[in-house]
């Protein structure tokens, strides 16, 4: 093992390997959860983009977030209506 990393008292290989067998499985909902991000972002990208482009679809969109989300195929659940108004007013 490399004297630099034994000096900064970082845990070893073994060390780490034990620990982490010790970690539980997360719940599945969390996984489920983080398998629909790259699709949740991209269908945001999406709606930002077309309303930077319209200015017509931007007042649309602002006027009724909720239903943005719902042509999209989306649940609008409060965090993605969040994440959606915070994308389109930067």
């Amino acid at each position: 093992m490399d004297d630099a990393r034994r000096d900064t008292n970082e845990p070893s290989e073994e060390q780490l390997a034990a620990r982490l067998r010790d970690v539980r499985e997360p719940p599945r909902a969390w996984v489920d959860a983080a398998k629909e991000l790259p699709a949740m972002r991209a269908e945001l990208d999406g709606i930002v983009a077309r309303a930077e482009a319209d200015a017509a679809y931007r007042e649309q969109v602002l006027g009724d977030l909720e239903e943005a989300l719902r042509a999209e195929g989306r649940e609008p659940s409060p965090n993605l209506v969040a994440a959606l108004r915070a994308r389109l007013e930067d």
